[in-house]
């Protein structure tokens, strides 16, 4: 049974103390039963911007089509989907009143699992649509997040999780996921970067700290010693840093031609969206 509509009223209230319910599944019973309800068997995983992947000169595409980019991930599940459901709002930004980016251009599910989602929260879509709102919304500056994702199906009333592909699109200050350093690791771990992608500082930084101001979302960069510092284990690899680095000092590099195919193998297997 699907959710009703009273409890988007009651996560827009509550969405502020995610902070504090994060901190205590450091907790050990806490955390299991935490990861039990709501992380169990999810792998969700940013796609980083196509403009700032750099692909290694060497990575050529079999079929000569050129090379890779992370959108192609999204839009091969969108057009191999069975069913489309696109949300009227960002539940994230909504909740925290975001001024920067648009609250209109909300999550995209897939599956079967997704014709099941309370209709007072959004629509069923064609592909042509679902497409043209993914467009949109990297138009708009923000980050896929894309995956099997159990708190969705939880906060939705609907299931099963292996029959239910979420995309979000985010922004850096209001993301439900800036609680990622705070969640114990075990659920941390389940957002992470694209497979392949990684994300380093040059030679070319001057230290100016812009990358290191109100961009990361997870608080994966520091200054040291005048120079910006990307803690690996932290980063999710999203590539805003590289986006906004006055100087282009930060780079988002893949060498790998088949991280696509790793990708979209990887989220298949955790998700059935036909």
């Amino acid at each position: 049974m699907s959710t009703p509509y009273w409890i988007k009223p009651l996560i827009n209230r509550i969405f502020h103390q995610r902070f504090f319910w994060s901190r205590l599944t450091r907790r050990r019973p806490v955390g299991r039963l935490v990861h039990r309800m709501l992380f169990k068997d999810d792998d969700v995983f940013y796609l980083p911007k196509d403009q700032v992947i750099e692909i290694n000169e060497s990575v050529a595409v079999a079929d000569g089509g050129g090379m890779p980019v992370p959108s192609e991930v999204l839009e091969y599940f969108i057009r191999q989907a069975g069913f489309h459901w696109l949300m009227d709002f960002c539940i994230c930004r909504d909740s925290a009143g975001c001024r920067d980016y648009p609250r209109d251009l909300g999550c995209l599910f897939m599956g079967e699992a997704a014709r099941h989602i309370n209709p007072g929260f959004g629509r069923p879509v064609s592909m042509e649509a679902a497409l043209a709102h993914a467009r949109r919304c990297r138009e708009a500056g923000l980050v896929h997040l894309i995956g099997r994702n159990r708190l969705d199906t939880v906060w939705l009333g609907v299931g099963p999780s292996q029959k239910l592909l979420t995309v979000c699109n985010c922004c850096p200050c209001c993301c439900l996921w800036q609680v990622l350093p705070l969640l114990d690791e075990r659920l941390s771990e389940k957002v992470s970067r694209l497979p392949g992608v990684n994300v380093f500082v040059t030679e070319q930084c001057e230290g100016c700290g812009r990358c290191a101001r109100d961009v990361c979302f997870v608080g994966a960069i520091r200054l040291e010693d005048r120079q910006a510092r990307i803690d690996p284990d932290i980063c999710r690899g999203c590539g805003r840093c590289a986006d906004i680095c006055p100087n282009n000092a930060i780079a988002v590099t893949v060498s790998d031609a088949g991280f696509i195919d790793h990708a979209i193998r990887r989220i298949s297997s955790a998700v059935n969206v036909h």
